[in-house]
């Protein structure tokens, strides 16, 4: 078939033989040409196959032959046109077409069959007394290899073409698909495929196998993996990981630790107490916040709503109480900081699927048994852990096909990239997963998953009262801790009902969202030496510029014993006494 212009090719074409498929022969510029088709950049090279599926009618340029003028028409026209007698031969009025009479008029869809078979001018009494030519456009739908989506390029497109379907029976359109889609075509798996373009997202692993997700790159799918996952961070440090429910790792428990009273109210399950010990020194806020000490013994019981602000009730226990007292009732604002441990013995070891089932998360552990299937389980060489979620979300197991035996998850949800499926054998034996028992996230993806996790949207902690003293010099003194006899006698046996006071206005809170464990921001404080009586460093407040006095000679001997300063007064002094020898005045 000898090239003709697509505008051609497409008039002339039957929509029974569909589809079709066509070689671009050449086109404006003869290297190929790039044009803008239903909103997306489309290059069409010589030599490039189209695959024609659908010829739509899209609109009919009518052109004055006389006065060149044109008008369009929609394909729903309902004038009738007759062959124009004065411009060339044309049936008699008797002479039938189509199956219809010429004396009664031609519709639109017969005038453009009747002009594709004979370019002669036509006259339509709707549109005016004058012939015109009638030039349709359609619309073409088409496939192109190695393209996700079909074209629809107007049949005006200035471009030649051959068909070329005959020959090319065997000729395959590959359909670019994004990883994600392949979660749903378990059927076609395993597969081979290769990467048409890299994950476009973030970093979300600390793996070697990651970079390696590039354009060109081969891989083999081999199914989809159901094992779920928990997110783990270390207590020191800011590394996140991801633990697979194949860890063969042994953990054992860890009491909690917690960072004020919000994370110690976020813990707190319904119809449980939480028995923690302060392990900070925490000041009291006037009368209805006392201070906590250090050792002081914590039942966290319940949330209440006191005074229009959410409080946690508590019991302070000591060791000179009886067993049948309950303790001392303690209100303590969310806000209010302080540290906490929880009283807990267990020396069970866990695995990992016996701890999500058996502990509520988050809880703390420490490995003490390695996954022995993975070379160095980098989890060993952390103290504790915090396990923060369980997360469900699918896998497809893969391999490198140049490494068939060297297995790896990818997430396709976090980790999407573009590819093609090819007809290549694939390795029949499925590959080890074990690097994927445990593995690193960056940081950055750590906080974008927080936030998707349940209660990943709640409130930050309410922030603590300003200081009345704010702006003013404070010298701030170590509270002396009360003697044990005096803590005994005002402690009494209270009962855990409300008093007449403060029950009116005092109910039930609903229960906090888990709390979120970010890391959390080093603060630069001054802090003083401790005497053995002091159980941790407290900030020392430095006084605002108008109430700085000039160091007395005291204050200068004490620091000179804490610092080693180079004295360089009596040089100066000599050098001064030399100068008033040499220069009198």
């Amino acid at each position: 078939m000898e090239p003709l212009s697509f505008q051609e090719y497409i008039c002339s074409l039957d929509p029974t033989t569909l589809p079709r498929i066509l070689r671009i022969c050449s086109g404006v510029y003869f290297q190929g040409s790039v044009y803008e088709i239903s909103g997306n950049e489309c290059c069409l090279s010589t030599g490039d196959l189209l695959k024609i599926t659908a010829v739509t009618l899209q609109k009919v340029v009518c052109e004055n032959v006389r006065t060149g003028q044109t008008t369009e028409l929609l394909p729903t026209f309902k004038g009738l046109f007759q062959p124009a007698p004065d411009l060339g031969p044309c049936p008699t009025p008797q002479e039938p077409f189509l199956g219809v009479s010429m004396k009664k008029g031609l519709t639109l869809p017969q005038a453009l069959e009747w002009g594709s078979r004979q370019r002669q001018p036509l006259r339509c009494p709707t549109i005016g007394p004058h012939a015109l030519l009638l030039s349709p456009v359609y619309e073409v739908q088409a496939t192109m290899n190695l393209r996700r989506d079909e074209v629809k390029i107007p049949s005006t497109l200035e471009v030649d073409v051959e068909d070329v379907t005959e020959e090319s029976q065997d000729v395959h359109f590959s359909r670019p698909l994004l990883l994600s889609e392949v979660l749903g075509m378990e059927e076609v798996l395993p597969t081979q495929a290769e990467i048409l373009e890299g994950p476009r997202s973030a970093t979300i692993f600390e793996s070697a196998w990651v970079p390696r997700l590039r354009k060109g790159q081969r891989l083999q799918i081999h199914s989809c993996s159901h094992t779920w996952r928990v997110l783990a961070s270390a207590r020191s440090g800011t590394r996140h990981f991801l633990l697979s429910s194949a860890y063969q790792g042994r953990f054992r428990r860890r009491p909690r630790q917690f960072a004020g009273v919000q994370e110690l109210a976020a813990s707190l399950q319904p119809g449980q107490q939480l028995h923690v010990v302060v392990t900070q020194d925490c000041e009291g806020r006037e009368d209805d916040v006392p201070p906590l000490s250090v050792g002081d013994r914590l039942e966290a019981r319940q949330l209440l709503l006191a005074g229009g602000s959410t409080r946690l009730l508590c019991l302070r226990h000591s060791e000179e109480e009886d067993e049948e007292e309950e303790g001392e009732e303690l209100l303590l604002p969310l806000d209010l900081g302080g540290s906490f441990v929880e009283e807990a013995c267990d020396s069970k070891k866990y695995r990992l699927t016996e701890l999500v089932e058996l502990l509520p998360l988050p809880c703390d552990v420490r490995v003490v048994a390695t996954d022995p299937a993975l070379e160095r389980d980098v989890l060993g060489s952390f103290p504790a852990l915090r396990l923060e979620a369980r997360i469900t979300q699918p896998f497809l197991v893969s391999s490198f096909c140049e490494e068939p035996d060297k297995g790896f998850e990818i997430p396709p949800q976090w980790l999407d990239l573009s590819l093609v499926l090819t007809e290549e054998p694939i390795h029949s034996q499925a590959p080890s997963t074990h690097c994927s028992h445990v593995e690193e996230l960056t940081e950055a993806f750590y906080y974008k998953l927080l936030a998707q996790l349940p209660g990943g949207s709640a409130p930050p902690p309410p922030r603590p009262p300003k200081p009345k003293s704010a702006g003013r010099a404070v010298q701030v003194q170590p509270s002396p801790a009360p003697k044990q006899k005096d803590r005994t006698r005002s402690r009494g046996k209270r009962s855990l009902a409300p008093s007449p006071t403060t029950s009116s206005q005092t109910r039930l809170a609903p229960p906090l969202p888990p709390p979120l464990v970010l890391p959390q921001k080093v603060k630069s404080l001054t802090t003083h030496r401790s005497t053995p009586n002091e159980y941790s460093p407290r900030p020392r407040l430095l006084a605002s510029p108008r109430s700085r006095k000039a160091p007395s000679n005291t204050d200068m001997e004490k620091s000179s014993d804490e610092h080693d300063y180079e004295v360089i007064e009596e040089d100066i002094q000599k050098t001064i006494h030399k100068m008033q020898t040499v220069f009198p005045f």
